[in-house]
């Protein structure tokens, strides 16, 4: 089974997310303001003169949340990246019957839906590395590991209800195959997205768009950050945190502020750096299934 080191730095920021840091306020102010430098500059110097003072004991994706509400405020821009996230559900929306015979016709329907669903999780506007995400969901080897998976299967037949807590936009699109295989097992589901726009992370809108809201319930977590950092989640999605014992956490950013801060969570995501490299031991790309 897929384990990791409680005691590794994996929940808290290191020296390592400070290039990211700046690198995803580069792509973010070249995606709004591709001929200004200037802005470029003025983002770069803001940010950069702030890392003196930054808690790096905080998981990357309270800081990322800070950072991304600082550029919007500096473009005057309340979604950046609207054009990518809405490409991104078009792509998707667009693979989707295929992917849906995919599943059908599999030996294991659940874990091919959970499969497509981790790959879907390489669509991240937030990450240096590119990823083919398209190529990826006809190529890539089953990679989940078999006691993970037989663990999160078990599962799914002992519980009635489940939480998914959702990543980014055309990921929320595949995320639907592996909602209708658990509702086909009797296990009622519920998807959570983020209240506010932040990089290409999904918002309701994403879900009305995926058709996520015409087959299960979509609920907000309150969040503003790229993963569901709990002291920015609203009361009353942590109520149904604490109600739902069956919980899949979508995405490295929900990975990031959740290691450690809830247990009884089925972790599903793609290694996108070296940081989570090593906490994971696993290599960047690679499909993760932990049981926290």
């Amino acid at each position: 089974m897929n384990k990791f080191n409680s005691k590794n730095l994996a929940m808290y920021s290191t020296l390592d997310c400070l290039p990211c840091f700046l690198n995803q306020a580069l792509k973010c102010a070249r995606n709004v303001a591709p001929e200004n430098e200037e802005i470029h500059r003025k983002i770069l110097v803001e940010w950069a003169t702030r890392f003196k003072d930054l808690d790096l004991t905080q998981p990357p994706p309270a800081l990322a949340g800070e950072l991304y509400s600082d550029i919007a405020s500096l473009i005057n821009v309340y979604d950046p990246f609207q054009e990518e996230k809405l490409a991104s559900n078009r792509q998707a929306l667009k693979l989707l019957p295929d992917l849906e015979k995919i599943v059908q016709n599999s030996r294991d329907p659940l874990a091919a839906a959970l499969e497509i669903s981790i790959i879907g999780n390489y669509i991240d506007s937030g990450v240096d590395r590119e990823f083919n995400w398209v190529e990826r969901l006809h190529s890539e080897d089953r990679q989940i590991d078999p006691d993970s998976y037989n663990l999160f299967a078990n599962r799914v037949k002992t519980s009635d209800r489940a939480l998914i807590l959702g990543d980014n936009a055309g990921e929320i699109v595949l995320d639907t195959l592996l909602v209708r295989e658990l509702q086909k097992r009797d296990c009622e589901v519920t998807y959570a997205v983020r209240e506010k726009p932040i990089i290409n992370d999904a918002t309701y809108s994403d879900a009305e768009y995926a058709g996520l809201d015409q087959i299960c319930e979509v609920i907000s977590s309150g969040v503003d950050t790229p993963g569901t950092v709990l002291p920015k989640c609203n009361p009353e999605f942590k109520d149904r945190m604490r109600q739902t014992p069956f919980i899949i956490s979508k995405g490295q950013g929900n990975f990031e502020a959740l290691l450690n801060e809830w247990p009884g969570i089925f972790f599903a995501f793609k290694v996108k750096c070296s940081v989570i490299e090593r906490a994971t031991g696993h290599p960047v790309g690679r499909s993760i299934l932990m049981y926290q």
